[in-house]
């Protein structure tokens, strides 16, 4: 059951800004993970303010270097949907297509996808667990089978989005409003690792608003995501993998290869991109570099089922690379 809160309809930026800013308000977009959160404690609110009434901060356009602009209350159907996001960014309406259910996708936006909190059941949970200042993260000697692989400790949540690998491996950044003003960020700046701060997944701080997401240009680009999920919709990602390459002659020349559902936030997998730079991602190449995506992985007693995961729908997505690539 939802607790009681008060509800504002914010109809300008300026008037959601002067609304938010106190410990507990909270900013509803879709609304599709606020909700639960509110339903499950995961925090508190004494007032919501709604974006939905807000001009300006939907739709999908060209910007002036040739990339694109998407508003960040544009919802995950339209960024699926959008031909210019498929043209040019095929690997995001991928990923806008994979979140979870058709229902889900009309009603949550892109900048929600990316700032969703984790789904960890502990997390969400009536556990005092150390995300939410207590003494230990539960899932090192609990049922951790979702938990992460990579990047994990203190806090061993992963990050659920599907669009935020797949944003992070085609550089894209963040435009945030708030009361002290407008900043844009690289996406690879905006999530914090348990290791830097518990409490938050990312840098917003208490009301600021994620108004826009920039892609930059595209030319040359291949992209693609591939999501692993005990089914077929609904679930989040056991393991997923961005690709952003550019190639000359079928040589990867530009590699940006980024896993999710296996970290605390989308994780780079720099060792894959030092190993295709320069090769034409033959079987082999796709193989080696499979195996350096789970070096450093420390998996929990539940969770070692992920490493093979990984390397095979990294060696897959990089076969389709190579497959791809006139002949």
């Amino acid at each position: 059951m939802l607790p009681n809160f008060a509800y504002v309809r914010a109809r300008t930026v300026e008037e959601a800004l002067e609304h938010l800013g106190g410990e507990d308000t909270r900013v509803h977009a879709g609304g599709t993970d606020l909700l639960g959160c509110l339903r499950d404690r995961v925090f508190a609110a004494d007032k919501v303010v709604s974006l939905r009434d807000v001009e300006g901060l939907t739709g999908i356009r060209r910007a002036a270097d040739g990339g694109l602009v998407l508003g960040g209350l544009t919802t995950l159907a339209e960024v699926s949907r959008s031909s210019e996001v498929r043209g040019l960014y095929p690997g995001l309406a991928q990923a806008a297509s994979a979140v979870a259910s058709p229902q889900l996708r009309n009603q949550g936006t892109l900048a929600g996808n990316l700032c969703q909190r984790p789904r960890c059941w502990y997390f969400r949970g009536e556990f005092h667990c150390a995300k939410k200042g207590g003494a230990q993260c539960y899932a090192v000697g609990g049922q951790n089978r979702y938990h992460a692989v990579l990047g994990g400790g203190p806090c061993y949540i992963v990050h659920p989005s599907d669009t935020a690998p797949m944003l992070l491996a085609l550089d894209a950044a963040v435009r945030i409003v708030g009361r002290a003003g407008e900043r844009a960020i690289k996406l690879a700046e905006f999530f914090v690792l348990p290791e830097v701060e518990l409490a938050r997944e990312n840098v917003l701080a208490p009301g600021e608003i994620v108004t826009e997401i920039l892609l930059p240009p595209a030319p040359g680009l291949y992209s693609s995501y591939r999501k692993v999920r005990e089914r077929g919709a609904w679930d989040f990602a056991l393991a997923s993998v961005a690709l952003a390459l550019r190639s000359i002659g079928g040589r990867v020349t530009q590699a940006s290869v980024v896993l999710g559902g296996v970290a605390p936030a989308p994780w780079r997998a720099e060792a894959v991109e030092r190993a295709i730079v320069g090769t034409t991602v033959d079987e082999k190449t796709a193989r080696d570099a499979a195996a350096a995506a789970v070096e450093g992985a420390e998996p929990l007693e539940w969770n070692a089922y992920k490493l093979p995961l990984i390397r095979g729908i990294v060696e897959e997505s990089l076969r389709r690379f190579h497959d791809y690539q006139p002949s």
